[in-house]
């Protein structure tokens, strides 16, 4: 019988199985090898860390969100409902294995975890980044900085709630994120009239307001 071939997707969906069954902290990279009937040598040609493992999951949230921007009906939304539905969409992806992110987290923010926690910072700032373009978020200057660090804090805010939150399709979740982008809507609004500029246009030349 042919061995399957080590794939890197095949090996993240069995690290989220073995974290699955145990926890993640508990599973060895080890055990992932010997289920995958594989070797540490391979392992490592293709995740240097248990942390690279966590991190892939966070890069297929990423993938999963961008996907969405090809769907025809997105640029005709506004700003604002491309955020809302940009960040859902990450949120979303995870759902399969909502319990293991909660464990992911809880073990990067462990006192002396200085390293994971820095990583951390980067992988945050490199998805709201995502976020913004995405959404089309055509700030610039002081105001960019705003949106950002706005964007950053209603996006963390939301993916703790969503970690434990039970409602159906996590309407909670969304009603929460909803009210945060509204929010900082309001704010730009204000920055633009305190600092005398017109807010950034839409694609048909009207000034972008949140229609959520």
């Amino acid at each position: 019988m042919t061995k399957p071939s080590i794939t890197k997707a095949r090996i993240i969906d069995k690290a989220v199985e073995l974290a699955q069954k145990s926890s993640w902290e508990s599973f060895s990279l080890m055990q992932l090898v010997q289920s995958l009937d594989s070797s540490m040598l391979e392992l490592k040609s293709n995740y240097r860390s248990k942390d690279d493992l966590a991190e892939a999951l966070f890069d297929r949230a990423d993938e999963a969100m961008l996907k969405i921007t090809s769907q025809e009906d997105f640029y005709a939304l506004s700003s604002d409902e491309k955020l809302l539905r940009c960040i859902m969409s990450w949120f979303e992806s995870m759902l399969a294995y909502k319990g293991v992110m909660r464990e992911i987290l809880t073990y990067k923010l462990e006192p002396g975890h200085f390293h994971l926690q820095a990583h951390g910072i980067t992988r945050i700032s490199r998805t709201v980044q995502w976020f913004r373009e995405a959404a089309c978020r055509e700030h610039t200057g002081l105001n960019r900085i705003a949106d950002e660090i706005a964007v950053t804090g209603a996006y963390l805010a939301a993916f703790s709630f969503f970690l434990v939150d039970r409602s159906p399709q996590h309407t909670n979740t969304r009603a929460l994120l909803k009210g945060l982008i509204a929010k900082i809507n309001q704010a730009n609004h204000l920055l633009a009239r305190i600092g005398g500029k017109k807010q950034p246009v839409s694609d048909d030349g009207n000034n972008q307001k949140s229609v959520l």
